[in-house]
């Protein structure tokens, strides 16, 4: 099998394995660079204008039984790849002003209590940190949690009890180390 290449030594473009017909491989090799080009000082970028431009030649080949019997079938590409390039700012400036307006204030980070405290669930057994944190930090009563957990209320009160002996534990060393 021969491959086909154009004058400057590149192939044609293919989709799906088959080659283009010539006349669109002759508007995409004249085309493709100077559009781009065009497109790369008006967005600011070259790989975004290439994208834009390969994107107008995808859709141009989709249609080109009719674009093909324009007067100027790379005029229609052109104006495609302008219209995808204009709709790309677009976006981007509604999603700056969007993003602007929806920046929270900045937050604080966690106090040292906090990030003790954190540390220090993680040191308790999966079982023990979810029933700490059901009852102390979401509030719901132990009957609840058993519920939720599908045990004994009385497995939960013996986690509780366990939890909080290991965090006293590990809260006073926190402290006394940081003394």
């Amino acid at each position: 099998m021969t491959t086909i290449h154009t004058l400057d030594g590149v192939p044609p473009p293919t989709v799906a394995g088959r080659a283009m017909p010539p006349d669109f491989t002759e508007c995409y090799a004249a085309s493709f660079a100077p559009v781009a080009g065009q497109l790369a000082v008006y967005l600011g970028s070259t790989e975004e204008a290439q994208e834009v431009t390969q994107e107008a030649f995808t859709r141009a080949w989709s249609r080109w039984a009719r674009i093909s019997r324009y007067d100027d079938p790379a005029a229609w590409v052109r104006r495609v790849a302008w219209n995808l390039a204009t709709s790309r700012i677009r976006r981007a400036r509604t999603a700056l002003r969007h993003w602007r307006t929806q920046r929270p204030e900045p937050v604080a980070g966690p106090g040292p209590e906090r990030v003790a405290l954190a540390h220090a669930l993680a040191t308790l057994p999966p079982a023990q940190r979810r029933a700490v944190v059901l009852h102390y930090l979401a509030g719901l009563p132990v009957a609840e949690i058993a519920e939720l957990c599908r045990v004994r209320e009385g497995a939960v009160r013996t986690w509780l009890y366990r939890a909080r002996i290991a965090l006293a534990k590990h809260l006073t060393d926190e402290v006394d180390d940081s003394a």
